[in-house]
This record gives C-alpha cells, structure tokens and sequence, in this order.
C-alpha cells in the first residue's frame, strides 16, 4: 500500500489560534515588568518563542541587550530565583488570558476538517504548560478546533523543545506506524527542530505566527510590499532551520501535503 500522511502535529499559537502569537509574548512583557518593574519589548520577548516558557524567561534574560540591562538596574546577573518569581508571575497570567487569544487563524478549520476527511489523524504541541494548555484546549473547541492529541511542554520528564519527545508522544498517543508519514507544522524554529529531530516533515509558517509578529488584521489589510517584507524577516529566521517547506499560514497547507503524499510514494523520505 503507498504510505500517504498519515497525521500532522500542529503547535498552537501562532499555528492554528491566536493570529501574529501575541498570547505569550504580551504576557511575557507584562510578567517582568510586574515583578521587577522591567521592561523588555515584544520584539525581545519574541525570540525565543518555542521554548517552553521557563526556559523562554531564562533565554529573555540571557539576550545580550537584556542581560544589560538588568545588570545595570539591579548589579547582579539574572537569577534563578529571579527567573522562578518571573515565571510565577507570568502563569497565572498566561491561563487568565490565554482563553482571549482562542480564534482560529483563517483557514484552519477548513485544513483541518479537510484533512480529517481524508483519514489524516490532528495532533498537537506546544510550549505552553499543561495547565495553560487545559485553558486553551475547550476555548479552542468552541471555536471549532478539537484536536485528537494535544501534548504540552511539562507532560514529559525529558523536556519540551526543540528534543524530539511531544512529537513522538503525539505520534504513539494517535497510533501512527511510520515517523516519515508524520508532519510537524510550526511558527517557530524550535519547533520546526522538534520536529527535525523526531524525522518528520517540517512545514513552516511565516506570516501568521510569531517571526512576522502580525495582528490578524495588519495581514489582512497590508499590501503586497508590507507582506513581503514581513515574508523575507521570517524567512531570514528561517534560513537555517531545516524546514523542508515553507508558507504563509496554515490555509497554504493541503497543497504541502500533497507534494509530501507524492514523495512518500516516490519512496522518499524526510
């Protein structure tokens, strides 16, 4: 039998709800600067989205321009401790809002619904901890997106991202038989590696997620000059990250998989 897809894990934000992955960012800006009266910007709580969220907050504060900055405020580098009272801050703040940023990216019902009718198993990942991801899973299913796995980033003893273990569980939880007939469908380069080093397909998004960093409706309204440009900075984030394909949002994706099914039946693999 010629082996066709036969599931795809999806991340969350910025993949499938929450248009541009404000959720996180936001709520990271809003953490620092309610514990230690700190400011970092968007941009900077941006880079390493993917990460799971304390490993985000240590990796904010390691960021050269960052780390600067707080030496100079408080004479000390950042913390342990510092980073724990942060990401105290940052988690009951994440779960309060995060049922805010549930609409579905444009498109995403359409794929998924199309996928599922031809026998495609949803799965999912994401950096958000279980308890915020418990949050999001019902506002996500009342606006129309139910997937038949969702792991997140502390359900495993070895970790999140970018190791390969929510992508497998995903893969042993949906009872798929073949990693190469496996997609990993992500906004961020850890997650595009997460799903690198399990030996899927990678497929990564550039407009609708966190490298672009647009609002659903700067999107929909920019001109073809102000996407690309907003094209060319994900794909420069992109440039070394292995993805085996990338589109603007997630309504470009049934045409990915069907260039993966007719590779599959070449006999290709990732």
């Amino acid at each position: 039998m010629t082996k066709q897809v036969q599931a795809i894990i999806f991340d969350w934000a910025g993949t499938i709800v929450d248009f541009g992955s404000f959720a996180p960012t936001t709520i990271f800006v809003e953490a620092f600067r309610r514990e230690y009266d700190f400011d970092i910007s968007l941009e900077e709580a941006r880079v390493p989205m993917g990460l799971g969220k304390w490993d985000h907050i240590k990796a904010v504060g390691e960021l050269p321009e960052v780390a600067e900055r707080w030496q100079a405020k408080f004479g000390k580098p950042m913390a342990k401790e510092d980073i724990d009272k942060i990401y105290q801050t940052f988690m009951p703040l994440q779960i309060a809002k995060v049922g805010d940023h549930a609409d579905l990216i444009p498109g995403a019902k359409i794929v998924v619904d199309g996928l599922r009718e031809q026998g495609v198993k949803i799965g999912s990942c994401t950096g958000y901890p279980r308890v915020v991801l418990d949050a999001l899973i019902p506002a996500a299913k009342t606006n129309g997106y139910s997937p038949d796995c969702a792991v997140a980033t502390d359900d495993l003893p070895a970790g999140g991202r970018p190791a390969p273990y929510m992508a497998l569980k995903n893969m042993i939880d949906l009872q798929v038989d073949d990693v190469k007939t496996c997609v990993k469908v992500d906004d961020s380069v850890p997650g595009i590696t997460e799903g690198l080093n399990a030996n899927m397909w990678t497929v990564a998004l550039l407009l609708s997620g966190n490298e672009a960093g647009l609002t659903q409706a700067e999107f929909e309204q920019a001109d073809e000059a102000t996407l690309s440009a907003a094209r060319v900075k994900a794909q420069d984030a992109f440039a070394h990250s292995g993805a085996h394909y990338q589109i603007d949002t997630i309504a470009d994706l049934p045409n990915v998989i069907e260039d993966i099914n007719r590779r599959l039946a070449a006999g290709e693999r990732p």
